[in-house]
């Protein structure tokens, strides 16, 4: 398709890209000579102010010309069964909103960019986001304006070659509860329970320790059978910080540890999961991924921060100058939904430099700790919630990513039913 647009900017590049090459799988190629557009025989359409003649038009909003970070007037509007922003006013315009800036708007992420209140974490809250703001988190948004885009202009609204996937994750934030700890960490845990009067949780440890129990983090047997089970094609995240105050992972020095990660290597993906610690830490960030690489024997390409804190765009900056392709890390601790209002994955556009990077950002849309810490939702409301967000991506063929842990897995405490829950939502997923 051949685009007559007034002027040819970075932002429009990226965003005719993600909505016509990654989302609708249609070749585009942009002009500005209107000789050439009128002369031209094929599909075309034309983006900016006012149509040229009878031709597809979309009329632009300003956002995808400029090239500062601003405060931006949305102007949410109702539009069939989700929102529109960015409307315009032309009876002509293919869409009575400017898509293309919507989109580009939702996956650069333009308004983290913006002053806002952060959590204790110093991370975006969903509160502060439009889409949480308009009611419409939970619904891939972006992917549903491409299917009425795609009808619109009289083409295929759900690519043959893209299908809804179920992509489990899992973040290994610490590998055991107890084994493998050392003697100082070890001893230190039995004189707390002691002096908390916790004799139920001493019995408990010592019956691990002694290998007269499994360790209540050790999950992994029961995930490679789910793998085998229902052909999952899972993707770990691997903790590899030092001991701190909120990395609670095992040490990367212990045998044990590095032979469970090689185990996990030769039945899955493992990419990093950068350490509490390590946020906006590049010297430490490249030690630990360095640490994984060095365990596994190749190169480590995949990333999720640990906390799921990040600050754009200098966390990502970080993952490209250590060569990451791919980050997960695109969610909401304290909500379910998308947080990019898309499904699939798309490319990072940094907006600091103005550059499409070579940065693949994956989107999540339910975490394990959502439901139980942030909502304190029970197990059964758990599902209903969690397959009504799946149903929302099997209706644009998107990917629905699940994010949970070795420790909910091992079903004990504060996840009890768990197991049984996760074995439902792969088996309905799948």
């Amino acid at each position: 398709m051949l685009v007559l647009v007034p002027k040819i900017t970075n932002r429009l590049h990226y965003a005719f890209d993600f909505v016509f090459r990654n989302m609708l799988e249609e070749s585009y190629e942009f002009t500005t000579d209107i000789n050439r557009f009128r002369d031209f025989e094929g599909e075309k359409m034309s983006y900016g102010e006012n149509p040229l003649w009878d031709e597809p038009f979309q009329k632009a909003a300003r956002l995808l010309f400029e090239h500062d970070i601003c405060e931006q007037d949305l102007k949410p509007f109702d539009f069939m069964e989700v929102k529109g922003i960015f409307p315009v006013y032309s009876q002509r315009s293919l869409m009575p909103f400017d898509v293309f800036a919507a989109s580009f708007f939702l996956v650069s992420r333009y308004e983290e960019y913006l002053p806002q209140v952060r959590d204790e974490y110093g991370r975006f809250q969903p509160s502060s986001s439009c889409l949480y703001q308009m009611g419409v988190l939970s619904k891939p948004i972006v992917d549903l304006w491409m299917i009425e885009l795609a009808r619109r202009l009289h083409i295929e609204a759900k690519p043959k070659s893209r299908k809804y996937c179920f992509q489990a994750t899992y973040d290994i934030d610490a590998a055991w509860a107890y084994l493998h700890k050392g003697f100082f960490r070890t001893t230190g845990a039995f004189l707390k329970n002691l002096l908390d009067g916790d004799f139920d949780e001493i019995k408990h440890r010592h019956r691990v320790l002694v290998k007269h129990e499994q360790d209540p983090f050790d999950s992994f047997a029961f995930q490679f059978e789910l793998q085998k089970e229902f052909h999952l094609k899972p993707i770990y995240f691997i903790h590899c910080g030092d001991y701190d105050t909120n990395d609670k992972s095992i040490s990367i020095r212990k045998d044990a540890f590095k032979n469970l990660i090689k185990d996990i290597g030769d039945h899955a993906d493992v990419g990093i999961h950068p350490s509490f610690s390590s946020y906006l830490d590049p010297v430490r960030l490249k030690e630990e991924v360095e640490r994984l690489s060095h365990v596994l024997n190749r190169e480590v390409t995949k990333s999720r921060q640990h906390f799921l804190r990040m600050s754009l765009p200098r966390s990502y900056q970080q993952l490209i100058e250590l060569d990451i392709k791919d980050d997960f890390t695109m969610g909401y601790a304290s909500q379910l939904g998308f947080r990019a209002g898309v499904s699939v994955p798309f490319k990072f556009y940094d907006l600091e430099n103005d550059i499409t990077t070579s940065l693949t950002i994956h989107p999540f849309a339910v975490m394990d700790g959502t439901l139980r810490d942030y909502l304190n939702v029970n197990v059964r409301d758990s599902y209903t919630m969690i397959t009504k967000v799946m149903d929302e991506v099997r209706k644009v063929n998107g990917t629905f990513t699940f994010l949970t842990h070795n420790e909910t897995l091992g079903g004990q405490k504060r996840w009890v039913g768990w197991p049984e829950l996760y074995r439902k939502i792969v088996e309905y997923g799948v």
